[in-house]
């Protein structure tokens, strides 16, 4: 299906455009968001390429997109946190925190991981363009289909399990959500499903950082005005991710 390659192409391209934009805002120490905006690049990189793994050039990709993944996590998690320590009043303890952003920021600019992703990238709509000429592409919006509802298939079983891991859930609802933001032809997602999937994952992303930041309170002595107010809040939106999640499976009974 030439038609899906040449989109594959394209939003390729769009991402590129948007990591060298954001190596250039890191670099600069421009604006808070760079960091953000590049793991979000990288997501969605990933969600694109999920489908795509019998194609040559995908498992480089995502294996260059899973490391500068892993680089930056923590510089996030950290960044996460130093924001709401200010937000909350404990000032000092957030700008510690954030002592040293824009040397770490540089670094993740110049580092290797960022270089080699966009080495990749630089030339896998060639290596797509090859695919297609041998064949190999052929069937390949029915093939990315078939690769989706499989994704759709384990949210749904996970949702179903009473003893459902909180945190697998997120990931598999950013999997499906990004998935369908990537190939929107493939129609898997209506506007209400989709708003159902960003409020649940936004919900689920609230309890994972009081999770993390609880875990965070025999190592970092300074967090422990904010512990009970964290406990607090992870029992809010434990009931606040289940009840988004009871409405998100009503949703997907009707798909």
């Amino acid at each position: 299906m030439p038609a899906m390659l040449d989109h594959v192409v394209a939003q390729v391209l769009a991402l590129q455009v948007r990591l060298l934009a954001c190596r250039e805002r890191l670099a600069a120490d421009t604006d808070s968001e760079a960091l953000h905006d590049l793991r979000t690049s990288v997501r969605r990189l990933r969600s694109l390429l999920r489908p795509l793994r019998a194609l040559p050039g995908v498992e480089q990709l995502e294996d260059a997109a899973k490391s500068l993944g892993t680089l930056t996590t923590p510089l996030r998690d950290r960044e996460v946190l130093a924001d709401q320590l200010i937000s909350a009043g404990y000032v000092q303890a957030g700008q510690r925190r954030m002592h040293g952003r824009a040397a770490a920021f540089a670094s993740v600019a110049a580092s290797p991981q960022l270089t080699r992703l966009l080495a990749i990238l630089d030339s896998f709509p060639l290596f797509l363009r090859a695919s297609q000429r041998e064949g190999l592409a052929n069937d390949l919006g029915t093939r990315i289909d078939k690769r989706l509802r499989k994704q759709w298939r384990k949210l749904e079983a996970a949702i179903d399990d009473p003893a459902h891991d909180r945190h697998r859930l997120r990931l598999l609802i950013k999997r499906v959500r990004y998935g369908d933001e990537a190939y929107p032809q493939l129609r898997h997602a209506g506007k209400k499903l989709q708003r159902l999937l960003k409020q649940a994952q936004g919900d689920l992303g609230d309890w994972h950082d009081r999770v993390q930041w609880l875990l965070q309170l025999r190592e970092h002595p300074d967090l422990a005005p904010c512990e009970a107010a964290w406990e607090t809040e992870l029992h809010e939106t434990e009931r606040a991710s289940d009840a988004t999640l009871a409405s998100l499976r009503k949703a997907l009974s009707r798909r």
